[in-house]
């Protein structure tokens, strides 16, 4: 009896096509995105976006930007991206580069005090006036680590003359007073230097690997009061993942009213197809706007998520995101044609957005590319909204980018799965 149940397995798989192509499918799409996520960051390392305010205007503070600008891993900027038909932005300011972290526009920005100039290595009592002071986005951890270290490099490679002086300078009041012929001979060296610099400028790659000369004073801006800070991009960031799976099985019900019969009796009723999918979808929307809220109920309980406080924000993102789960689910109830097919599609699809989206790996650490990419999913779109609302705790007004995209894909989608689902008017 073990043979014939294996042929009868077999002709069943072979009968549907689409379910035993997708079975190969899936597991060599989904290989092949993390490959290129995590292969691709293992040569490269996406730019950080870094404000950078120079308040010293002196020629240490100048030639230390500089080098920062220098470095391919960052993107420095000191004034606002100029728009079209509007005046030339103004250069940041302490207080607007704040204002830039706080909205998330970047994650980092160092203020260069003014006295920097006068000493810019932090080497002994009197060298409390060369802190730069960063400010940072506490969800991201990386990029600060970055910008420190970059930092330090840029000051060893385009600031050697300022710290030669320093050094002679801290030297003698450390060590003791050099000799008439010392004091000549160092003279001779750091003109020397300032030769060399003037006819050309610094090597990027003299760096002897010196660390710490330039101290850095650090200060979250955002999240410094926030419990758990990854914990509401999570809650955000799987629970999309979750409503796409369930929204697709939901909707997967089309399918078994369809080999059941159940559906030719109910169109045969005085409901018609649209109606019958404009109730599966508000159903769907329902359970999605539930299982949302139960999520971050549980996130408020356990992990102190300070939920109650951003309702608002909340009902408006967490409506529009169920609205495009749901419809995303009946397309693609629409376009299958057994529950086999809808099983592969579904969990190709949906691991696939939510790999790129932003559901498994942060954005802000994959390349450009792929962040361009992850704004055709539903999960990319969901998640900036949350996390507008939760950890920036921006108005409910600020959220129209997320809800226009959102909206907009639910209706479409449900256009799309609508114009599908009239195999079954005429079957």
């Amino acid at each position: 009896m073990i043979l014939p149940i294996f042929r009868t397995a077999m002709t069943a798989l072979r009968r549907d096509r689409a379910a035993l192509a997708l079975s190969f499918i899936l597991p060599i799409s989904f290989f092949a995105i993390f490959a290129i996520i995590f292969g691709s960051n293992r040569t490269s390392t996406p730019k950080v976006s870094l404000i950078v305010v120079d308040e010293d205007r002196s020629p240490a503070s100048r030639d230390l930007v500089a080098g920062l600008e220098r470095e391919e891993s960052l993107n420095v900027r000191t004034a606002p991206p100029a728009r079209k038909g509007a005046p030339v932005p103004q250069p940041y300011t302490a207080a607007t580069a704040e204002a830039a972290v706080k909205a998330g526009d970047v994650s980092v920005a160092l203020i260069i005090p003014q006295g920097f100039g006068a000493h810019p290595i932090s080497f002994g009592p009197n060298a409390a006036g060369t802190q730069i002071e960063m400010l940072n986005d506490a969800s991201d951890n990386i990029a600060p680590q970055m910008v420190s270290g970059l930092l330090q490099k840029a000051a060893m490679t385009s600031m050697p003359l300022d710290l030669a002086e320093q050094g002679m300078k801290y030297t003698e009041e450390y060590i003791g007073a050099f000799t008439p012929e010392q004091r000549k001979r160092m003279a001779d060296n750091l003109d020397d230097l300032r030769q060399i610099l003037d006819g050309r400028a610094a090597d990027p790659g003299s760096s002897q690997g010196f660390d710490g000369l330039i101290r850095v004073e650090q200060r979250a801006v955002v999240g410094e009061n926030k419990n758990n800070p990854m914990v509401s991009f999570y809650a955000a960031a799987i629970g999309v993942m979750f409503l796409l799976f369930t929204a697709s099985g939901s909707a997967g019900s089309l399918l078994d009213e369809s080999e059941n019969g159940t559906l030719d009796r109910v169109l045969s009723s005085h409901i018609n197809m649209t109606g019958l999918l404009a109730g599966k979808l508000l159903f769907n929307t329902l359970l999605a706007f539930v299982q949302l809220t139960v999520m971050y109920l549980f996130a408020w309980a356990v992990f102190k998520v300070d939920f109650f406080s951003h309702i608002p924000g909340f009902a408006v993102m967490g409506v529009c995101t169920a609205l495009a789960v749901a419809a995303f689910g009946m397309l693609l109830a629409s376009v299958c044609h057994t529950r086999a097919q809808l099983g592969a599609l579904s969990t190709l699809l949906i691991l696939t957005m939510s790999a790129i989206g932003g559901s498994m790996f942060p954005r802000v650490l994959m390349s450009d590319a792929l962040k361009r990419a992850g704004l055709w999913t539903i999960n990319a779109w969901a998640i900036d909204g949350f996390t507008k609302v939760f950890w920036y705790d921006q108005p409910v007004s600020t959220l129209w980018p997320q809800v226009t995209v959102l909206l907009s894909a639910a209706v479409a989608l449900f256009a799309i799965a609508r114009r599908l689902a009239r195999r079954w008017e005429f079957a």
